[in-house]
């Protein structure tokens, strides 16, 4: 059946399919919304002038990254990512960070806690209870003044956490050594002829797990080693973090990065980063040879309970128990003590993608365009299991589900119950192998982490935008020009709260 002639409609002489098949009004402000860039799930605001009373509702942007979710959001987002990675690519000057000089407010106040934190530990010595919690209440009102004058990072606590159990630093005796040179405070690479500082592009991949077809899939599944892929994916963050440590310690300066972690089309994380700098090929593929990460968590290789037969939460033990013996599951750390070798270890794979790139040509662009290519899709999407997806991609994606949903993603995770031991923060509303962390859902395939990777000194930029100036600029843009907005730096004494649904941002 062939649709209407919008230019000769008549409603009157429609059949009940002809209108069934006509576009939404809401179908039609979307279409109109993406062709002219415009959020098409906008959030609504409410707006009250606390002085006058006065309530409106603004329109925001919902700034998702999900192109399925909102288009032009998605768009925007991948954007402002391409920008950012092309900022801080080819510079030709070191980004500096100016910090600011402790002033007499700051010190006064350090010295303060820190005749408090010896007083404390004096009165917690002698057993005196009531001073300690006087001289805490007194250290948290410090400790809040600090925040306000804008001190960051961490301070010290009045009660010593316990320290942790170390394990040792030694390289593994399968592992190649690595050259190891002083760290150069420098994030610029070398200039070549005098006048041209080539940077790097760079793709890591894991390793081999079975046979996969052309479309990803296993060739044989029962042979594949989908225990293995669900390890390396939960862990692949933490080797690319011991990738970047090692490089910088082998290449002699501060190594800095942009990169995003996609999927292949067989479900596994593989990494592209754009390093400012030339690194040699051969120190480059060393390091990534070199490179593991040892999981020091306890075995967790053969299920002890599962089906109908879970652990049972015990109120006065306040603990996970046995349900046949009652006796209290060990510790996460408890059972750590025990380790004399690691439950898991990740490598790269042997694929090792290097090139040199020039600022400024056309080469640059193209590949920063591929850096980015992806970030507006989901996982799955990126991966290729959309609705046309095979069979054999379906069972393969199923098949390493089910690998993630009893493979551990942190030490808090509840799936080790249905290993005999209590994760970090065990509590009764602990459902045993039920994980709501993003590691376990199939739509991420054990990418739970970012999947864009900036270091710290790539360009002295963040795409942080507080709330609080998003809506003083939506303020001053729907003001008459030469007033100032209720609420702004220049009005005088105003006051502006943003509501979204049930929750208030407060902007003075």
């Amino acid at each position: 059946m062939t649709s209407p002639d919008p230019t000769t409609l008549d409603a009157g002489r429609l059949t009940r399919a002809q209108r069934a098949s006509l576009p939404l009004a809401s179908d039609v402000a979307h279409a109109l919304a993406e062709q002219h860039g415009v959020c098409v799930r906008p959030l609504a605001m409410r707006r009250i002038d606390t002085t006058t009373g006065r309530v409106e509702v603004v329109p925001v942007p919902c700034g998702s990254t999900r192109e399925d979710q909102c288009p032009p959001c998605a768009e925007k987002a991948r954007r402002l990512r391409m920008v950012q990675c092309r900022q801080g690519w080819h510079l030709e000057a070191e980004p500096v960070t100016h910090r600011a000089t402790p002033s007499e407010d700051h010190t006064a106040l350090m010295a303060t806690r820190a005749d408090l934190l010896t007083a404390y530990a004096q009165r917690r010595e002698a057993g005196d209870e009531t001073s300690c919690e006087q001289i805490a209440e007194s250290v948290a009102d410090l400790d809040t003044e600090l925040r306000a004058l804008g001190v960051r990072g961490r301070l010290t606590p009045l009660d010593p956490p316990p320290r942790s159990v170390k394990r040792s630093t030694r390289r593994r005796q399968d592992a190649p050594d690595l050259p190891r040179r002083p760290v150069e405070h420098r994030t610029l690479g070398r200039v070549f002829a005098g006048r041209y500082r080539p940077s790097t592009f760079l793709t890591l991949t894991l390793d081999s797990y079975g046979r996969v077809d052309s479309d990803g899939a296993a060739v044989d599944p029962d042979r594949y080693d989908y225990r293995r892929a669900a390890r390396d994916a939960i862990h692949f963050p933490a080797l690319l973090d011991r990738f970047w440590q090692n490089t910088r310690r082998c290449v002699g300066w501060e190594v800095q990065y942009f990169g995003t972690v996609e999927p292949q089309k067989r479900g596994a994380p593989h990494f592209h980063a754009a390093i400012r700098g030339a690194i040699p090929r051969a120190e480059l593929r060393a390091v990534t040879a070199a490179t593991y990460h040892q999981v020091w968590w306890p075995a967790h290789d053969q299920l002890r309970y599962e089906g109908e037969r879970l652990p049972v939460w015990d109120t006065r033990a306040k603990a996970f128990t046995d349900p046949d013996t009652g006796q209290p599951l060990p510790t996460f750390d408890q059972a750590c003590e025990e380790l004399t070798e690691p439950a898991h270890v990740v490598r790269f794979g042997e694929q090792v993608h290097l090139k040199g790139i020039l600022g400024g040509t056309e080469e640059a662009g193209r590949h920063i365009g591929y850096l980015t290519k992806y970030l507006t899709k989901s996982v799955g999407q990126a991966a290729g299991l959309t609705d046309t997806a095979t069979d054999r991609q379906r069972d393969h994606v199923h098949r390493l589900h089910a690998e993630f949903q009893v493979t551990p993603c942190s030490p808090r995770c509840p799936v080790w119950l249905l290993y005999g031991i209590q994760p970090h923060g065990a509590r009764h509303s602990m459902t045993p192998g039920h994980c709501k962390g993003k590691a376990h859902k199939p739509e991420h395939l054990g990418i739970a982490g970012r999947r864009v990777l900036v270091s710290r000194k790539w360009s002295n930029k963040t795409l942080d935008v507080p709330l609080c100036s998003t809506s003083t600029r939506i303020a001053q843009r729907r003001v008459p020009a030469g007033q100032s907005p209720v609420g702004s730096a220049s009005g005088s004494g105003g006051h502006l709260t943003w509501l979204v649904g049930f929750e208030a941002a407060t902007c003075e």
